[in-house]
Formats: structure tokens, C-alpha cells, sequence
């Protein structure tokens, strides 16, 4: 599945644009053709699903497992494929350059979308595709549009706080209400036709010059989604659709009380009866989204942490076993080769492991976990590494590399760093001595963090998984991608046989 090639991480919304958020428009090319010219094999994005704010605009924390972020869709192309007028972007809020102002951002793209639809329905342009889309995509686009157009219509509420009738979809009700909601539904399916239209012209310019995308599935649903409001039957919930037990992770040695993840949990009994239609509905959207998919928390899916609904903390969990040999044959006979990347982070017990060797799924290393203990033998450092391995600097929980080094590292353990790379290095360098020893690991994949490419600090950081506020804003600009950094990167690529 994976050859010996190097990567970057970058999101979306971290891209440059003048419209307040990265998006599909002609940045994105042209982060294609640097990575096309730095010789990388692959783009690494976080999840593609919805954003909302009230879930602190985290790409993992979404309505839908399988509708697209709308905020993403390019307004220059709108304009190129006849949905818009070029008056039409000409007047842009000040958007920040550095960030993503969601606040700003959210009303003005729903705007300029809405107009899009408009001329969409006058025009009738390339209705024959999005009927086409619709029903190709109608096994989870119905009801998302249903979700997304109620939870306007009751003012956000909690879709177990809905009417009955809908709550539980009674069939007359459902009837009627797409029958009273269709002009409404219809701009909901016509923004995911848009989305996954520029998507999939953006992921085949990639594919043409060989560069793969990988692409990230968070492993559980929000409560509050379209997935739980329609599949109710395959989660852990009561009689009156409320979640009987919620999802997290014990006490360990980051955290004395666990966390409290409270998503709702899956009735693996039920969806091994019906062949785990919805995970395998699930994987083969995501592998049309993406050439590799990392699937977050993979222990999850042999054993996970269940913590009874309404507990303050996960201290009061227990690990409940799921069919994984079973779900995994399943999806294994459906899927050529399962490109799938196991994040492997943490405390990993050995049934996992067991699970990864089995099936041969790669998992991941990340460098700045190598040096925090004077051991030889620590599984982050690269001389323990084996092939079947992604190496990351960092991820996007964590510091940046000059963030980690300025701000966290202490003494002994840049010692201990020195120490292995051979020198003493400068805060200013060391994203570089970084890069270079996930290039020449063994490790057949190594993906760096953008912003370690740049040697950003801690200023950057794209998520602080203890802060529930300004986080997945950060964004470069375009100068920013110098011809010395493109020349660096390149011939570190061509150094170590990633290319």
C-alpha cells in the first residue's frame, strides 16, 4: 500500500485566500505544485466534514461522518464554473491573513453560497450532475439535508429535543416534511454537489502528478449528527434516544481522572448483524475522498473505554471488547488492500498490535515523543523503527517543533536530543535536524507539519487539545513558501530515497 515517500501536513483551512479561510480555489494548486516540486508523495488534511462553532469549529467534532465542509468551497471557482459573477467576491470583508476568523467567515461564504444556489436554479447549469450526485450519494445525503434544514428550523436544537414525529422519524411525518422542505433541502444537496465537485477536481491534479492524499476519520460521531439521528439503532442509547454510555479514555499518566470524550458508543452486536453496513458505508466514502485514510483512536476498534452517561470523569469505565476480527475480515474482503494508517499513539496494548500485524496496517512514530526518557529502547526512536511505520515530527495536537523546544523540552532532554543527532543545535535550526531524522528513518512514510517545514513556533500551533477555544485557525501565507525552503525540502526528499 505504502511506497518509501515523504509528505506534508496541511488542512485546508490553512491555506492562503483572500476570503477569510483556506479553500479548493487556486491556492491549493499551487501547494500541489510545491509539493510537486519538493517531490513529496503525499498530502496529509485533517477531516473534510462539517464545522460548526459549537463545537469549537473542530474538524473532528461534526454533524455529519460524510458531508462535506461547505466553508471550503472556493468562491473563485464558483465564479469559473458560472455560479457566480466576478462582482459577485469583489466586496470581501477584512479578513485576517494569518487566521481563520469562523465568526466572519461562516456568514459570508453561507451568503455568497446561497447566491450560487440561486443562479443554480435559474440557470439550471449542469443540473443532469447534481441529479447524478444525489442519487449516487442519496444513502446519507437525504438525511443529512433533513438534519442540517431542522436544526435551522428549531433554532439548533438537539435533534432528541425535535418533535416526535421527526425525532423518530415517523415515515407520514418524514413525507411531509421533505414535501414542505424541499427549495431548503435542495440548497443543502446542491453545496455538497459544489463541494465534492472541487474536492474531486483538486484530488486529480494531485493523483496526475503522483502525489496521494491521506485523508482522516475520526473513529467516533457526535450525538448530536445526522449519523446518530438516522442510525440510532446501531448506538448505545435509551428508550427515549439519550446515550445510555459515552466514549473517552482512562486515568493514565497525562491525566489522573481519564477523558471524558462523551460521545455515544456503538452496538457492535447490532452492526455485526447487518454486516456493519454503516462502517463500511463509512470507509468506502472516505477511500473516494482520499487514496489513504488514518483512522483516529484505532484502538478504539478492538477494545473501548466505556463510561457510564453522566459521570463527571472516565475514572468509572471499563474496556468492553468489539468483534474486530470479524469487522476487520469484513472490511478486508470488501477493499482492495485496506489503505488504511492505524493511529497507534499512546498506550497500546498488545491485542492492537496483534490486530495491526494481522491485517498489516502501518502505525505511526511522532519524533517529539523520542527524547523525554533517557532509554535506548524507546519505541518513538528511529533506530527501533521497523518499515510498515508513518514518522511524524509532530501532529496537529501537538507544539510545533521550535514551540516544543523553546517552550517544553527541558534540559535533560535536550541533552539527550544533542546527544543523538550529534551537535548541539540552535531553536532557529532544530525543525531541520528534525525533518532530517524523520527523512532518514527506516520508516516508510514520513509526513512533516508545514509548519515545522517553516520553523514556526509555538504561535502556530494548529490545535491545544486542553483549550476549547482558538484553535484550527492557523494559516500561512503564500510568501512564506520561499525558494530556499522548496530547494531544502527537495533535496532532502532526494537525499534519502522519497522520491
Amino acid at each position: 500500500m505504502i511506497k518509501r515517500g515523504s509528505g506534508v501536513l496541511l488542512h485546508i483551512t490553512s491555506l492562503p485566500s483572500a476570503f477569510g479561510i483556506g479553500d479548493m480555489g487556486p491556492q491549493a494548486y499551487r501547494f500541489a505544485d510545491f509539493l510537486a516540486r519538493t517531490k513529496q508523495s503525499y498530502w496529509q488534511v485533517l477531516p473534510l466534514i462539517p464545522t460548526n462553532h459549537v463545537f469549537g469549529n473542530s474538524p473532528y467534532s461534526s454533524f455529519s461522518a460524510f458531508a462535506g465542509n461547505i466553508l471550503l468551497i472556493s468562491p473563485e471557482l464558483l465564479v469559473k464554473d458560472g455560479f457566480l459573477n466576478k462582482s459577485d467576491i469583489e466586496s470581501v470583508p477584512d479578513f485576517p491573513k494569518n487566521r481563520c476568523d469562523y465568526d466572519t467567515v461562516t456568514p459570508y461564504k453561507y451568503g455568497i453560497l446561497s447566491k450560487a444556489f440561486d443562479n443554480f436554479k435559474k440557470s439550471k447549469s449542469e443540473y443532469h450532475k447534481f441529479e447524478e450526485f444525489c442519487e449516487t450519494h442519496k444513502h446519507w445525503l437525504d438525511h443529512f439535508a433533513m438534519f442540517a434544514v431542522a436544526k435551522h428550523k428549531f433554532n439548533g436544537a438537539v435533534w432528541s429535543d425535535w418533535p416526535d414525529e421527526l425525532k423518530n422519524q415517523d415515515p407520514v411525518y418524514i413525507e411531509s416534511f421533505k414535501k414542505d422542505c424541499r427549495p431548503d433541502m435542495e440548497k443543502e444537496k446542491f453545496f455538497q454537489y459544489i463541494f465534492f465537485k472541487q474536492w474531486h477536481s483538486l484530488k486529480k491534479y494531485c493523483n496526475d502528478m503522483c502525489i496521494h492524499i491521506i485523508g482522516d476519520i475520526p473513529i467516533y460521531v457526535n450525538y448530536d449528527s445526522a449519523d446518530v439521528w438516522e442510525n440510532s439503532h446501531i448506538f448505545k442509547l435509551d428508550e427515549r434516544k439519550k446515550p445510555i454510555c459515552v466514549a473517552g479514555v482512562p486515568p493514565d499518566y497525562f491525566s489522573s481522572t481519564g477523558q471524558l470524550w462523551g460521545n455515544p458508543l456503538y452496538r457492535w452486536d447490532v452492526m455485526r448483524q447487518n454486516g456493519y453496513k454503516w462502517w463500511i458505508e463509512r470507509i468506502a466514502h472516505n477511500l473516494d475522498l482520499y487514496d489513504i485514510v488514518r483512522i483516529d483512536h484505532f484502538r478504539g476498534l478492538v477494545a473501548f473505554w466505556e463510561v457510564k452517561y453522566g459521570e463527571p470523569t472516565a475514572i468509572n469505565g471499563k474496556w468492553v471488547d468489539v468483534p474486530v476480527h470479524d469487522f476487520m475480515d469484513k472490511l478486508v474482503r470488501r477493499f482492495y488492500n485496506l489503505p488504511i494508517i492505524a493511529e497507534d499513539l499512546g498506550t497500546i496494548t498488545p491485542d492492537v498490535k496483534e490486530i495491526m500485524h494481522k491485517y498489516n496496517l502501518p502505525g505511526m512514530k511522532v519524533l517529539l515523543f523520542a527524547f523525554g526518557a533517557d532509554d535506548a529502547h524507546h519505541p518513538y526512536l528511529p533506530h527501533n523503527y521497523e518499515r510498515n511505520f508513518a514518522v511524524y515530527t509532530g501532529t496537529h495536537d501537538n507544539n510545533t517543533v521550535k514551540g516544543w523546544f523553546e517552550n517544553e523540552a527541558d534540559h535533560k532532554t535536550k541533552e539527550r536530543l544533542f546527544r543523538y543527532i550529534g551537535r548541539e543545535t540552535p531553536a532557529d535550526d532544530i525543525h531541520w535536524e528534525f525533518i532530517r531524522i524523520a527523512m532518514k528513518s527506516v520508516a516508510d512514510m514520513s509526513i512533516i507539519p508545514l509548519q515545522d517545514i517553516l520553523g514556526l513556533g509555538e504561535e502556530s500551533r494548529m490545535n491545544r487539545p486542553s483549550v476549547g477555544n482558538s484553535n484550527w485557525e492557523w494559516r500561512f501565507e503564500s510568501a512564506q513558501l520561499t525558494g530556499w525552503i522548496t530547494d531544502k525540502l527537495r533535496s532532502l526528499t532526494e537525499t534519502f530515497g522519497r522520491i
